[in-house]
């Protein structure tokens, strides 16, 4: 069985893996402040609640954007799993040339999840792949035809537009994220509403349309992925995200692990 897990800068979620299956998962806010102890007490709790013994635990897997949790989760696994993970980067092992420059500088979330969408949806369809991940900040990622991780874009989170408008503009409240009924808002709450929603689905449609027309030509095929805590709402509202795949990092990380074990 392997453990998955990925460091994000809003949620660490772990993923427990029999073989290709993902038998469980859980999420936890990210505090940067927390010990070594304090997750390993959180994970072994959770291990507990979903019935799995800590000692069926042939490996571990990190990937982190939170450089003060990456330590922190590594000596976790080895006080409470006895296992040393192995920590993905842009210059790990992964199977996937990483064109960025420098390699270093591209998240390994990033990566990772370049390599799931494309195992499971450029490699099979022969195309070049997009993945766009709605998360903290909210990054678009190329992936050529070849399986090579080109580079993208980043832009802010859905949620961090909210916040900041919130927080410059002193007459404006603080409003929850969703679909408003209309796109011309009858009050200001609605008139937010449909700038943040309607805003961002245009961004997206305008940003992932341009990135296929830079990886496959006009009217050229691409795979196009979404994943992260919003992509449900997001992607269906688009017409240019074929797949919303929710667990599409922790799946990179057991395709990464298995690589890597094969490689051993």
């Amino acid at each position: 069985m392997l453990l998955a897990i990925d460091v994000g800068n809003t949620n660490i979620v772990l993923g427990v893996f029999e073989g290709d299956r993902l038998t469980c998962s859980w999420r936890l806010a990210t505090y940067r402040e927390r010990t070594a102890d304090e997750l390993g007490m959180m994970t072994t709790s959770l291990f507990r609640h979903g019935g799995i013994d800590t000692g069926e635990i042939d490996g571990i897997i990190l990937a982190s954007v939170v450089p003060p949790l990456t330590g922190m989760m590594r000596d976790m696994a080895v006080r409470y799993f006895g296992r040393e993970p192995f920590v993905v980067d842009g210059t790990s092992h992964t199977g996937m040339p990483v064109l960025y420059e420098p390699p270093t500088d591209v998240g390994a979330d990033r990566v990772v999840n370049g390599v799931a969408a494309f195992e499971l949806y450029g490699r099979p369809a022969g195309t070049p792949t997009i993945v766009v991940d709605f998360g903290t900040a909210t990054t678009f990622d190329a992936i050529s035809k070849a399986g090579e991780y080109l580079g993208g874009v980043i832009c802010p989170g859905i949620q961090i537009s909210a916040d900041a408008l919130f927080q410059r503009a002193a007459r404006l409240p603080k409003v929850d994220v969703r679909k408003p009924a209309r796109v011309v808002g009858r009050t200001t709450v609605g008139s937010i509403q449909a700038g943040l929603f309607f805003g961002y689905v245009d961004m997206v449609i305008g940003i992932v349309r341009r990135m296929r027309d830079e990886l496959a030509g006009a009217g050229g095929a691409v795979a196009t992925v979404a994943t992260g805590g919003t992509a449900a709402i997001i992607a269906d509202e688009t017409g240019v995200i074929d797949t919303v795949n929710p667990d599409l990092t922790l799946i990179g990380l057991r395709i990464i692990w298995e690589r890597n074990r094969r490689s051993d």
